[in-house]
């Protein structure tokens, strides 16, 4: 076992990695080094043959090091110790690190269904939850990391706050399927049920299963300054304006819309959504929580 780690997520993530690490024997520890290498890190213990491969620390972590597995047969583990671990949360997995340990020792492994961003630039990218256009990934492209490790997900607040009297909310034209094109002034291409945390967005949606659940936004700041407001009370999906959909193939386009996948600023429109060519192994309690 691997267990890939950001040093510069600070001495408390440390001391709970610490925490799993004694009771994971033999598993080794590989420090990243800047963005981009918890994937090749990945990638090159699935080539040896490493029966799984741990993320230790956000979604984003979680992101690369699964970008690393694709195409083998290497198991993704998670320990969560970002700062939303969505992913962790929407399928059960516990934040305790010796509880994160049991799992890892001797969960079950699973299907789970990676999405892949496809971008203009002809880069492409791999996410694990979700891909977010317009406002939230202008909030997470100017997020001040220094305030996001010092205050939380407060922080993500905070900028919100800052980015409504700024974005232009710039209409995102969609085609889901090759249906009719529709529009929106912000969207979320979700493979699970949560956003931003443990909040509910696509009751139906499932990252163990292929497809996606499209959440299309309409309005301008006003609707994002209620959708902030009705987040923390998990009423997000009563938004008036939002309207989901369900699809397996996501074009979007806009001049200078930002996009975020997993958390982290990732670019700009257009760019296109289907699910990767084919599933990983992640490991999940043993007691069937996971969803």
């Amino acid at each position: 076992m691997l267990i890939v780690f950001n040093p510069t997520a600070g001495s408390r993530r440390r001391s709970r990695l610490e925490r799993a690490h004694a009771l994971l024997p033999g598993a080794r520890l590989a420090e990243t080094a800047g963005p981009g290498h918890a994937e090749a890190l990945a990638r090159e213990a699935a080539a040896l043959g490493e029966d799984c491969v741990v993320a230790a620390g956000g979604d984003g972590t979680v992101a690369e090091v699964a970008a690393g597995l694709m195409g083998g047969g290497t198991a993704l583990g998670i320990l969560p110790l970002g700062t939303a671990n969505v992913l962790s949360l929407e399928l059960g997995l516990p934040r305790v690190p010796e509880a994160a340990a049991a799992v890892l020792r001797g969960g079950r492994d699973v299907a789970l269904w990676p999405g892949v961003a496809r971008f203009g630039d002809g880069r492409s990218l791999l996410f694990v939850q979700m891909l977010g256009a317009g406002f939230d990934a202008d909030v997470v492209r100017r997020l001040d990391i220094g305030l996001k490790r010092r205050i939380g997900r407060a922080a993500y607040v905070w900028q919100a706050r800052l980015e409504l009297r700024r974005y232009g909310f710039p209409p995102i034209r969609v085609r889901l399927d090759d249906g009719e094109a529709l529009r929106a002034s912000a969207l979320v291409v979700s493979k699970g049920r949560l956003y931003a945390g443990p909040f509910l967005l696509a009751p139906g949606a499932t990252p163990l299963r292929p497809g996606f659940h499209v959440a299309l936004i309409g309005g301008g700041w006003g609707r994002a300054a209620l959708a902030g407001a009705l987040l923390p009370l998990n009423l997000l999906p009563r938004l008036p304006g939002l309207v989901l959909h369900q699809a397996s193939h996501v074009v979007l386009e806009g001049g200078g819309v930002p996009i975020q996948a997993d958390g982290d600023f990732t670019g700009h429109l257009p760019v296109t959504v289907t699910d990767a060519p084919a599933p990983l192994r992640i490991r999940l309690p043993g007691d069937g929580r996971g969803r």
